[in-house]
């Protein structure tokens, strides 16, 4: 890809801007930009603003209900979106399921979904972990049994973000234990409000509520919302993860926390250490560098090349940053980052933070990023894969 951008492209950026700047509620940018948690209405209000724009899913092509922009325009979208403090889309239904939806589902399935996905009418999550199967998928012990036109759903899903919030969620089910484990895999779209679904919290280390367990007992679902052929969801859930880790190295929300943290750093005088500066810079050059890999890696998917290694690298280096530039903020937080109050990051508390702007917010997000290696794959499981494909190992 040629960063010399064009002038539509120059144009289209600045279009992009100023409806930004015209459209995104103070109030929300605010939270993104003290790293505050956004309720899921913030995040319904936001993408009802975009799609209304017709820019509700950028990945989406034109006939899907997209806007069909080229690898550019997407790139250029995200920039400015994370450079003016808009929050991150939730990709379950947009980056995940949708995709899987207009490439793999019927055509009922398309047009009954695919609006709801873009006015975030229905949230999404995500029921692939369970206990005891993570990264290695293909050991999920969910069973769906078929009677008549319906699967029983029996089995225990686990980490699934977002399911309290939920409307609906694509599950990885077995349908049949003959064979390699990954050959009886289907791939169901589950109603949450279906009776036998039971969502209870897992408290994460930052005290904050993004992750479930799902217990399934003898959850109803019909065929018609199978996607494509029954045994054959191995190759939509690959699909899926392609699509996952092309968008996981997060490189906008990383600019946002390097900014984040080189204001910190400023206020706290830590850039006054030549050693702490020079730590600072070199993560902001990993930083360009993983920007340019993936804008490279969005020129070859413009030009219709599969998605290959490079999904994996993407998401070992992005998540690593991640961690390092969450790191880098504690240490200029100083005593700061010895405790902070709880409640001051929760919804209307009325208690005062201690330290510098967004200090108590980016401790949560140094203890919640710990878990950025292990989600959407292993950090192990992605050399792994890089390993095979590349080396042939």
């Amino acid at each position: 890809m040629d960063l010399a951008f064009s002038a539509e492209e120059t144009a289209f950026g600045e279009t992009v801007e100023q409806f930004v700047r015209d459209n995104l509620p103070p109030a929300i940018a605010a939270k993104v930009r003290d790293n505050l948690p956004l309720t899921k209405e913030d995040n319904q209000v936001w993408q009802r603003i975009l799609n209304q724009q017709g820019w509700g899913a950028p990945i989406w092509p034109k006939e899907a209900g997209g806007p069909g922009w080229t690898a550019a325009q997407r790139y250029i979208f995200d920039e400015v979106c994370g450079r003016l403090d808009a929050p991150q889309q939730v990709p379950f239904g947009l980056n995940m399921v949708g995709p899987v939806i207009y490439t793999f589902g019927t055509d009922e399935q398309q047009q009954k979904y695919l609006p709801r996905i873009l006015n975030m009418d229905d949230m999404w999550c995500q029921g692939y972990s369970e206990p005891g199967s993570g990264s290695d998928l293909a050991s999920l012990q969910t069973r769906a049994v078929r009677e008549g036109d319906h699967y029983i759903v029996n089995g225990t899903k686990t980490w699934t973000s977002l399911a309290h919030w939920a409307d609906m969620m694509f599950c990885l089910v077995r349908t049949d234990n003959s064979g390699k484990p990954q050959e009886g895999i289907s791939f169901l779209l589950i109603d949450m409000k279906t009776p036998g679904i039971e969502v209870k919290p897992i408290v994460t280390i930052d005290q904050g509520h993004h992750v479930n367990m799902t217990y399934l007992s003898d959850v109803k679902v019909p065929v018609e919302n199978r996607i494509g052929e029954e045994n054959k969801g191995w190759t939509y859930a690959k699909f899926l993860l392609g699509n996952e880790r092309n968008t996981i190295a997060e490189v906008p929300q990383s600019k946002q926390r390097l900014r984040r943290l080189k204001e910190i750093a400023r206020a706290e005088r830590a850039l006054d250490d030549p050693r702490f500066a020079i730590r600072v810079a070199e993560a902001e050059v990993a930083l360009t560098a993983l920007e340019y890999t993936n804008l490279r890696c969005l020129a070859d998917e413009a030009a219709g090349k599969p998605v290959g290694p490079e999904a994996s690298m993407l998401k070992i280096r992005g998540a690593e940053l991640r961690q390092q530039i969450t790191e880098l903020t504690l240490d200029a937080l100083g005593p700061y980052a010895v405790a902070y109050p709880t409640d001051a990051l929760r919804e209307g508390a009325n208690v005062p933070a201690v330290g510098p702007d967004n200090g108590a917010a980016s401790i949560g997000d140094f203890l919640f990023s710990r878990a950025a290696t292990i989600y959407g794959g292993s950090n192990e499981i992605q050399r792994n894969i890089i390993a095979k494909m590349v080396l042939g190992l």
